[in-house]
């Protein structure tokens, strides 16, 4: 016969794991529910439209040799829209807008005075910094997929679509097309989930959110700036924007997933660092709101 203690442990546990999962569908919720997120995704979405609008307004047909890789191939194929317009996001508009929601996670609760009323209930700290985590996580994967999908669809509008040539110079179908774009989809969530650690742990030093924001957009800006500078290249594998334009190889026959690994490795060690400041820092930290 069990003991009466884990017996009184059982419903216990079971009532910590149900909270938990009531909190993350709460954070998901209230996330994507927001009108900051909705304007953060339509601004995402309204680079591949306004892309796709000034090559059919202005196309010349000739290849000047500026301007985003597979921007002369737009005309050609309307895919190409979706790759033109991620190889713009990817450096600027993403690290922005996964900027603004990695900071206001536990800064934002903060701000609002909402803070102390979650870490009063069954949630716990520890667990809160997950469910925060994984909130921030979700809006990479769906930022990423906003721009992909208004991509695929003003393309598909304005060009036409076909057989997709590859960097490597093959030419695959449609639907292997849209298949390396979901690839490269996962490719680019990756590249962000460790800027997204950053701001977690930025947001835990501060009860301004828009300080937060700020502090995380401004260290992206800044490791892509020392990535450029040849002066520094031994720091340039460390730095956690290094591989973020690494999903050409999704675009390559055959496939090559060596970059994937580099760059999965690369932001692993970002979440786990960050993490664990965030740990550090929001475990022993003095909550007045």
């Amino acid at each position: 016969m069990p003991s009466d203690a884990v017996v009184a442990a059982a419903p216990d546990t079971a009532e910590r794991t149900g909270s938990g999962w009531s909190l993350l569908w709460s954070e998901i919720s209230v996330l994507f529910r927001r009108w900051r997120t909705w304007a953060l995704l339509a601004a995402l979405a309204g680079v591949p439209i306004l892309i796709a609008v000034a090559v059919r307004i202005r196309d010349t047909g000739a290849n000047s040799g500026r301007g985003p890789q597979f921007l002369n191939e737009i005309t050609h194929n309307g895919l190409f829209v979706a790759f033109t317009a991620l190889v713009v996001c990817v450096p600027l508009f993403l690290p922005l807008t996964i900027g603004v929601v990695a900071g206001d996670t536990i800064a934002g609760e903060a701000s609002h005075g909402t803070l102390r009323y979650l870490l009063v209930g069954p949630a716990g700290r520890v667990r809160l910094l997950v469910v925060k985590y994984i909130g921030a996580a979700a809006f990479c994967v769906v930022g990423t997929l906003v721009v992909i999908a208004a991509g695929v669809l003003i393309g598909a509008a304005l060009f036409p679509i076909g057989p997709v040539p590859l960097l490597s110079g093959d030419t695959v179908s449609l639907g292997e097309a849209l298949f390396r774009l979901l690839l490269v989809a996962l490719y680019v969530t990756v590249s962000l989930l460790g800027l997204s650690a950053i701001g977690l742990f930025i947001s835990t030093l501060t009860d301004v959110p828009v300080g937060a924001m700020a502090a995380t957009i401004v260290l992206s800006i800044a490791s892509e700036v020392l990535d450029s500078l040849p002066q520094v290249d031994w720091l340039h594998p460390w730095l956690f924007s290094h591989y973020w334009l690494g999903f050409a190889d999704m675009l390559r026959q055959p496939l090559s997933w060596e970059s994937f690994g580099q760059n999965a490795l690369l932001q692993l060690g970002y979440i786990l660092v960050f993490g664990a400041l965030a740990f550090g820092r929001f475990t022993t930290k003095d909550i007045l709101s």
